[in-house]
């Protein structure tokens, strides 16, 4: 692994947009799909790319092999859930709340990690990142102009995303040994398994009219903001390493919160901009913690 260059920080920085651009896609994409058919129609998306590099690499798919029930349960909870979740939130709290809720993976994994691994212990640095990051959360649904008795259950469904993310990416240590595209291309498989009939029963995408933007938008959420961001990151992985790509998470909130400004005009309140605040604080803290452990 090198050291950073321009080139690594600017395709990071590419990375934490393309990311954040997912918030207020998702809106976009809620005014014609339903939920389900949102999730169904991302990963099936986002899995071309991530299977045509896998063909190109000629790197084994091992999606049906013996070890199929970890990539069928990873997928379920590391994919299916949560973009249903977020999907359905979104719904009715802004995208920008859900950038901000969703950026609380890295301390919601600190905390797992202290419980289920060997390595990832509480130290005080951590402890005080994640009151830091948390105490942020809670502010953030003290906005009553935003978060309501009306949209308080998809917020709080919203955070449950954010948790499974940190759950599957536990489990996911279960098959550590496998390549990274493997994995992703394994579970993305499975994600289309069990989204497929969910979405053909439940929602009956067939009987929809979406509108230009809403296709477009669940597109690119799929080639763009699932498949062409992994792939971005397995690059990152390897010229820089774990610690480095990380990093994306202190951008994500702010270019989330930006980017639904510029596009969907949502409202920023001063209880947003001291949430926002909080989260990024929270996670330098819990990563300042974990770049010590490794120097």
């Amino acid at each position: 692994m090198r050291q950073p260059n321009i080139i690594d920080y600017s395709l990071l920085t590419f990375l934490a947009l393309i990311w954040a651009s997912a918030f207020f896609n998702i809106k976009i994409a809620t005014y014609s799909f339903g939920p389900v058919t949102i999730a169904f129609l991302r990963v099936f998306f986002g899995a071309i790319p991530v299977l045509l590099l896998c063909f190109y690499k000629n790197i084994k798919i091992e999606a049906f092999s013996k070890d199929w029930y970890w990539f069928a349960i990873i997928g379920l909870i590391n994919l299916v859930i949560p973009f249903f979740l977020i999907s359905y939130g979104v719904k009715s709290v802004q995208s920008n709340l859900a950038a901000i809720l969703m950026s609380t993976t890295p301390l919601s994994s600190t905390i797992l990690g202290h419980f289920y691994t060997s390595n990832e212990k509480f130290n005080l640095t951590k402890t005080i990142g994640i009151l830091i990051g948390f105490a942020g959360i809670v502010f953030l649904f003290s906005d009553n102009l935003l978060i309501n008795e009306n949209n308080f259950i998809s917020a709080l469904l919203i955070l449950l995303g954010s948790t499974c993310y940190v759950i599957g990416g536990v489990l996911t240590l279960k098959i550590k040994n496998k390549k990274n595209e493997n994995v992703t291309g394994s579970i993305l498989i499975w994600a289309i398994i069990i989204l497929l009939p969910l979405s053909f029963f439940i929602e009956k995408p067939w009987t929809y009219t979406p509108s230009i933007q809403s296709t477009v938008s669940v597109i690119y959420l799929g080639l763009v903001s699932t498949g062409l961001a992994w792939l971005l990151r397995f690059k990152i992985l390897i010229n820089n390493g774990l610690i480095f790509q990380s990093q994306v998470s202190y951008l994500i909130p702010i270019f989330g919160t930006i980017l639904s400004y510029i596009f969907l005009k949502e409202l920023i309140t001063f209880k947003v901009l001291i949430s926002l605040i909080a989260v990024i604080v929270g996670i330098y803290f819990v990563r300042r913690a974990d770049n010590k452990k490794t120097t």
